[in-house]
């Protein structure tokens, strides 16, 4: 998994790229086909937006989020893109594996 991490009016210190790239770890806990994720962190007069552009098996997810504070922002954006990836996740498997049993016996 490649992680970019993009900052508009906003400096990218070392303990805001860790706290990113832990929760984006977290995410790739329960999908293991993410290959990108594009990151991008900004400031607009108080309002924190956290964006991202996951790359997976068989398409994109984007979201973002909106807060009074950075890191909040980012938990929302995790917890978003967590909803979305189980979601993807629950399409790409294939849930009508005993279907072509049934055609055979009728």
């Amino acid at each position: 998994m490649q992680l970019n991490l993009t900052g508009h009016h906003v400096d990218l210190t070392s303990p805001l790229r860790d706290y990113v790239d832990s929760k984006m770890e977290r995410l790739e806990r329960h999908f293991d086909n993410l290959t990108d994720i594009h990151v991008i962190l900004s400031v607009e007069k108080l309002r924190h937006k956290a964006e991202a552009t996951l790359h997976v098996s068989g398409g994109r997810l984007y979201a973002d989020a909106t807060e009074h504070d950075m890191y909040a922002a980012i938990d929302a954006l995790t917890d978003k893109l967590d909803r979305q990836i189980k979601k993807h996740k629950e399409k790409v498997t294939d849930h009508h594996r005993s279907e072509g049993s049934i055609k055979n016996h009728v």
